[in-house]
């Protein structure tokens, strides 16, 4: 039987969201906060905070709140930012090179150890201190390196066959930015980036008053 979460996707979403916001209270010095003013800060309701945090155990206290500093460390061990993970990239394209690129990633654990690519154009290059390796070398490297998170971003005619190969060589995670939904065994946690979905959220947001005004006009005529 399938491993089901006992956290919805929705609550999973938000954690990332309540440790930004609890880092830059903490660097604010704020010490203490109530869930009425972290909703507040967030756009979500009192009750949605506490129903969230309530999901992993009770750590506020009545009339006092939330303390920041112990919030946010709790939400990090959750979301497991007290591992130190060894991440490599498959496809040195431009979002590749983007996320090798972003120094941020090495502050919350996730140390970008290897890139791989097709390209001869690109192999050899150095992105961040790491050198593009040809893609004929990422087996033989899967096999004498630990290997914890897997960034994909090759074509998507590539990606299935490129994730399976990942999981052969003991992956547990990916971050795939293809534009394919990955079919992966179970133990093998996925996340996949659609940047085409969040462009079209957001023109949905830019058209949504347009749209329900239209909506309730045709039902008034």
């Amino acid at each position: 039987m399938a491993y089901k979460s006992r956290v919805s996707d929705a609550v999973v979403r938000r954690l990332p969201m309540y440790y930004r916001h609890l880092k830059e209270l903490e660097k604010a010095g704020v010490v203490r906060i109530s869930s009425q003013e972290l909703g507040e800060r967030m756009n979500l309701t009192a009750s949605q905070i506490r129903q969230d945090i309530n999901c992993f155990g009770g750590f506020g206290q009545q009339g006092y709140g939330y303390h920041v500093s112990n919030l946010r460390e709790r939400i990090a061990e959750i979301l497991g930012l007290r591992h130190q993970y060894h991440v490599i990239i498959v496809g040195a394209g431009n979002i590749g090179r983007a996320v090798a690129n972003y120094a941020g990633f090495t502050k919350e654990g996730f140390s970008v150890q290897a890139m791989f690519d097709v390209s001869p154009a690109l192999v050899g290059i150095d992105v961040h201190g790491v050198l593009v390796q040809p893609m004929e070398k990422l087996e033989s490297w899967l096999e004498a390196h630990q290997v914890d998170i897997a960034v994909l971003s090759v074509p998507k005619a590539y990606a299935q066959d490129t994730a399976d190969t990942l999981v052969r060589g003991g992956v547990r995670g990916i971050w795939n930015f293809a534009p394919v939904d990955l079919v992966l065994p179970e133990g093998v946690a996925v996340n996949n980036v659609h940047l085409s979905d969040s462009l079209h959220i957001l023109s949905y947001r830019m058209n949504e008053k347009d749209l329900f005004a239209a909506i309730d006009a045709a039902k008034q005529s």
